[in-house]
């Protein structure tokens, strides 16, 4: 018996897709937000190709019951990782049902509560994660057509993959079906849900394309979703393949771990890409917003074998955004963005080793230099004959695996393009080619400006200076005047000034935004200058600007102070949070302190989301501000999902407990600390 079990142990999945074909599965779940469990009834629909006497199904932490195999009781097995089915399989088609029970450690996480009416439950499966909430397969390469029953209270709207084919109240609650066509693998499995309000548009292929929103940020719903349909449309015409399932939705999510995640037919994304007008200009969801359409394709239609061949995801879904958004923004925009991409990579090689066909490549690799890695080869074998490969290689592979050798293979047909070389420069080695690279910016006018504004970054500013003069007055584009004024940085106020004071003649918010984030101690010739700083229509700038002349004029804090007293910012409140930390720093400002510092103490506790959260935090402590509802809101930071967060919160913990006074305070606190809470503190106590 003890060999039989180390047997299924050790069996490898590769095996078992070679023996089973799961075809499709139909889930009913129902998800209880007090409790966060999930409970659910399943019915898997497979083939047996040979004959096999175990198949697995990954489940993280479950517990299994009523498993049958059509509708006859078998035996089974967990292990805490798998669902193990022990039958003598033969071949033909059969159908597993069983019910479970979980409470997802990770992957479904539940935000908010109900009682505070900020209620959100969402996923996020990928890599393979989607099995500590739903019974499914972490191995890539299996898969499977999902329909997804969910059963939920009425006053939240519901989203999961595929097309709403039904949605029945009843008692309270509804019951929302969603069905797939097509097949997908695992990971890009996903639920949603919230309060939201929906805006609708159709492609120009008829695709339903629907944008949710919180009704609180109604207001945002257009600067947030600029450009979608546009994206969508584009997308579709460069990519030559009609996107591949029936509806695309988007849906902005509270405390999300990343920029956004490609889930098939559904993207989430972060509720810090949800922004007002003035906000778009910082803060713009258009990247992030055409990388995970562009996924739709590459990741989700076909879906790399293996980690080695990660880039075929995130180089395409990369360089694919940049395609859109030249098309919205324009050439010097995609160039522009190729320029930065290539600087990093260029710094990063220097100690980054790792090739980017390795499955432990850095996320710069694999996004970026396989971006990179795509461009050289669109423009080594011309616009056409790449547009005609890509959509060869999508036609051919819809719905299965890919390799890079398969990618290979299309190009092959449609150049004779020195491939090995290409890969051996590109893909094996972790070195930057900067000559190869600066060969290709330099088609670009602004591109060619701006590589010489980097050959001058060592040289002294009199040997530059009227270089840089012609190039601020110019009509080049924006981002290299920006490089110059970084360059300034270390120069003699009085040496640069004139440069400064061109910069923010350009009138231009990126530029201006340049001299208020380098210029952080401002003499007082150029102050009336820089003051016009806080009147930019950009919330970033104001940060900056604020800041800066605070810490400059102390005779001045309190007139900036009554000036920017209504200022918010962004979601994240970056405004009104570092108003209140000058506010409470400021003791000629007539503000109540008192109710100010509640305010700021208000913003790092759990009312807010994780970026607020960690802002408000950072500035009590480097403003000294300590006390005992902060060192809370601090520990309770260490018990987050997300990892930047509770790092934050640890990192800080470490340095405070240095100081004999704030350790006994820690002390102090902790026998009011819930069980999560106790347990990250005293950890870092007994360091």
């Amino acid at each position: 018996m003890k060999y039989f079990f180390l047997f299924l142990s050790t069996f490898a999945f590769a095996q078992q897709t070679k023996s089973v074909d799961f075809k499709y599965v139909n889930g009913q779940i129902s998800i209880n937000p007090n409790n966060k469990s999930i409970a659910g009834a399943i019915t898997y629909c497979f083939e047996v190709l040979k004959p096999i006497d175990t198949i697995k199904i990954d489940a993280q932490n479950m517990t299994f019951s009523e498993v049958e195999l059509n509708e006859k009781k078998i035996p089974f097995t967990t292990n805490g990782k798998e669902l193990i089915l022990i039958y003598p399989f033969q071949k033909g088609k059969n159908s597993v049902q069983f019910t479970y029970e979980a409470k997802p450690k990770q992957t479904m996480y539940f935000v908010g509560s109900e009682e505070t009416d900020n209620l959100q439950i969402w996923t996020q499966g990928q890599g393979k994660y989607t099995s500590h909430w739903f019974p499914s397969f972490d191995d890539v390469n299996e898969k499977v057509i999902f329909n997804m029953d969910i059963v939920f209270d009425s006053k939240y709207q519901v989203v999961s993959n595929g097309i709403l084919k039904n949605k029945v109240e009843n008692n309270g609650v509804i019951y929302w079906s969603y069905q797939m066509k097509k097949p997908m693998s695992s990971y890009l499995l996903m639920i949603a849900i919230g309060k939201y309000d929906r805006g609708t548009q159709k492609a120009k292929s008829g695709i339903p394309l629907e944008m949710y929103i919180n009704p609180k940020d109604i207001a945002k719903q257009e600067p947030t979703y600029r450009y979608s349909k546009e994206i969508f449309d584009f997308l579709e015409k460069e990519i030559g393949v009609k996107y591949p399932w029936e509806i695309y939705r988007q849906v902005p999510v509270s405390e999300f771990l990343y920029a956004g995640m490609e889930n098939t037919s559904t993207t989430l994304f972060t509720t810090r890409y949800v922004v007002d007008n003035i906000g778009f200009e910082d803060r713009s969801y258009t990247n992030v917003n055409a990388h995970e359409l562009a996924h739709q394709w590459f990741g989700d239609l076909i879906t790399a074998q293996s980690g080695k061949d990660h880039w075929l995801q995130e180089g395409f879904a990369t360089y694919y955004a940049l395609l859109a958004e030249k098309e919205i923004y324009g050439e010097d925009y995609f160039y522009s963005k190729l320029y930065e991409s290539s600087m990093q990579l260029k710094q990063a090689s220097k100690t980054d080793t790792i090739p980017v066909l390795n499955a432990k490549a850095s996320s710069l690799s694999f996004y970026k230099k396989g971006a990179w890695a795509l461009h050289v080869l669109r423009e080594g074998i011309g616009e056409k004959a790449f547009r005609k490969a890509v959509k060869n290689y999508l036609k051919k592979y819809a719905y299965k695996n890919v390799t890079t050798q398969n990618f290979f293979e299309e190009i092959k047909k449609v150049s004779n393009y020195d491939l090995e070389n290409f890969s051996k420069v590109w893909l094996e080695s972790s070195a930057f080619n900067s000559e190869i690279a600066n060969g290709l910016l330099a088609k670009n006018k602004a591109m060619q400006v701006q590589l010489e504004v980097a050959k001058l970054r060592n040289k002294p500013l009199a040997d530059k200076y009227a270089f840089f003069e012609k190039t601020l007055e110019s009509d080049v584009y924006f981002t290299v005047k920006a490089s110059i004024v970084g360059q300034l940085m270390k120069e003699k106020f009085e040496d640069k000034k004139q440069l400064l004071l061109l910069a923010l003649q350009t009138q231009n918010i990126q530029v201006r935004q340049a001299v208020a984030s380098t210029l952080q101690k401002i003499p007082e010739e150029f102050r009336t200058d820089y003051e016009t700083l806080l009147d930019d229509k950009s919330y970033q700038t104001q940060e900056f600007a604020l800041y800066y002349l605070w810490n400059s004029f102390e005779n001045k804090r309190a007139e900036y102070l009554a000036k920017t007293k209504d200022w918010v910012g962004f979601n994240d409140f970056n405004l009104r949070i570092l108003w209140l930390s000058l506010a409470i720093s400021t003791p000629e400002y007539s503000a109540n302190k008192e109710t100010v510092l509640q305010e700021l103490i208000n913003y790092s506790s759990t009312n807010y989301e994780a970026t607020t959260r960690q802002n408000a935090l950072e500035y009590l402590i480097n403003f000294d501000v300590i006390n005992e509802a902060v060192l809370k809101n601090l520990v309770n930071a260490t018990t987050h999902h997300m990892w930047q967060f509770s790092k934050f919160g640890r990192e800080n913990i470490r340095i405070l407990l240095k100081n004999p006074e704030i350790r006994t305070t820690f002390q102090t606190i902790l026998p009011s600390l819930n069980e999560k809470e106790q347990f990250q503190l005293n950890r870092l106590l007994k360091e």
